[in-house]
């Protein structure tokens, strides 16, 4: 049974050391809002509110574009021309 909990002990003080290192920190972090499904449509730009960059840590880059009504719509291009 002793033998048991110290293996028990170690295997949650490993585990504690992972959790708080940095690189895990960054591992487990979530970058935010991010796009797996990407679009290549027109938007009038009267009808965008906002454009943003997509975080660095996201598997894709590109861009979110907010519309007047709240919709959010996903480019992988910077969208230069409407």
């Amino acid at each position: 049974m002793k033998m048991k909990m110290t293996y028990v002990c170690w295997a949650l003080g490993l585990l504690l050391l992972i959790a708080t290192s940095a690189d895990a920190q960054d591992f487990i972090a979530h970058p935010g809002l991010c796009c797996f499904k990407f679009v290549s449509m027109k938007i009038p730009p009267n009808k965008i509110m906002k454009i943003e960059k997509l975080n660095g840590k996201c598997p894709k880059p590109g861009y979110v574009i907010t519309t007047e009504a709240g919709k959010k719509i996903c480019f992988e291009n910077f969208p230069s021309s409407f």
